[in-house]
């Protein structure tokens, strides 16, 4: 190579770090944990750092026989188990929904709040749902990046044992940075350390993520729903999703894995090599299902009732008979056949 193109390649090199290196990706950092968490009269969850996450309850009329507590995905809010929470609470389920930090009515809308404080308040959650259920198994609900901050609330540490007594994972969100092509990688490395406060406008993308087209028209009239995120918070997103594939041999308890045939936002490879390794987990009962016209969103597709009762029946009893008949083996041949690539 000529000097004077060595020369040009090492300015270049300069000049892109100072770039990189003058913006940075923002993340809203909690207050002091300064105060005892607490659930204020069912409709909210005050943090210990007294950032207060709207909660939407859903209880039995009589006795409970386990709980839920329900995390929703990104740019959404408590409002996702909206239909799903009536009918658990009417099979002896109570379910609590939070709107997560930067998500729905919890504050500072479409921000990015970090994936410790997001597993924070998941532990949090389930330990004061724990205490207003004494006795019963409280589990995990996550769907899309809240089965990512399940999962990571379920993974045990030198810190932390497992949050729940198992946990529900809808299509957890785990397309990290591993399974994506380099040009979007880069691509979103450039745009965190350069416009890290720009929205992004997602219309155009080739993503269907359910067959319900009426609750997708609601969500796109809905303000809370967060339609054009900042890219510092896709940013976070995929750490997040990092961080979940990092964490899946670390998940402990029992686990009802949902997944979608026909799911094109979290792509079956990262899907398979998740599953793979929840799978290895030594001693912790994983149960999958898979629903080949389901998409991202089950539990609110058209057919989404099939995937509620399966929810509804595996929180009664984690033993219990899925009443879909789209439960697969994981310890067979199945999840070999279902993830080897297509020529």
């Amino acid at each position: 190579m000529r000097p004077d193109r060595r020369r040009a390649g090492a300015v270049l090199a300069v000049l892109l770090a100072l770039l990189l290196s003058a913006c940075a990706p923002t993340v809203v950092s909690p207050g002091p944990a300064d105060r005892k968490p607490w659930l204020v009269d069912g409709h909210a969850a005050l943090m210990a750092d007294g950032t207060r996450l709207p909660l939407r309850g859903w209880r039995p009329a009589g006795e409970a026989v386990a709980a839920v507590v329900a995390l929703h995905g990104f740019g959404d809010y408590s409002n996702a188990f909206a239909e799903l929470g009536p009918t658990l609470s009417g099979a002896g389920v109570a379910v609590f929904a939070a709107d997560q930090r930067g998500f729905g009515r919890a504050g500072r809308w479409g921000r990015w709040h970090g994936v410790d404080t997001l597993v924070d308040d998941a532990r949090t959650l389930v330990a004061l749902v724990r205490d207003a259920y004494p006795g019963r198994p409280v589990y995990l609900m996550g769907e899309s990046m809240g089965g990512a901050v399940a999962m990571l609330a379920m993974a045990g540490d030198d810190r932390h044992g497992p949050a729940a007594d198992g946990a529900i994972l809808s299509a957890p969100a785990v397309w990290g940075r591993e399974w994506m092509p380099f040009y979007q990688v880069w691509a979103l490395e450039l745009a965190g350390h350069t416009i890290p406060w720009l929205p992004l406008n997602p219309r155009g993308l080739p993503f269907k993520p359910s067959d319900n087209i009426a609750m997708l028209r609601r969500l796109a009239r809905d303000p809370l729903f967060v339609k054009n995120p900042r890219v510092d918070a896709v940013y976070g997103l995929v750490d997040l999703m990092d961080a979940a594939q990092r964490a899946a041999p670390m998940v402990h308890g029992p686990l009802l894995v949902l997944y979608g045939g026909k799911d094109d936002l979290v792509p079956k490879k990262p899907t398979c090599a998740v599953l793979g390794k929840l799978r290895a987990r030594p001693g912790d009962g994983m149960r999958v299902v898979l629903y080949p016209d389901g998409h991202h969103m089950l539990f609110r597709d058209l057919d989404g009732a099939r995937v509620v009762a399966d929810i509804a029946a595996w929180a009664g009893d984690p033993r219990a008979a899925l009443p879909s008949g789209d439960e697969r083996d994981p310890d067979g041949a199945w999840l070999d056949r279902f993830c080897e690539p297509k020529d």
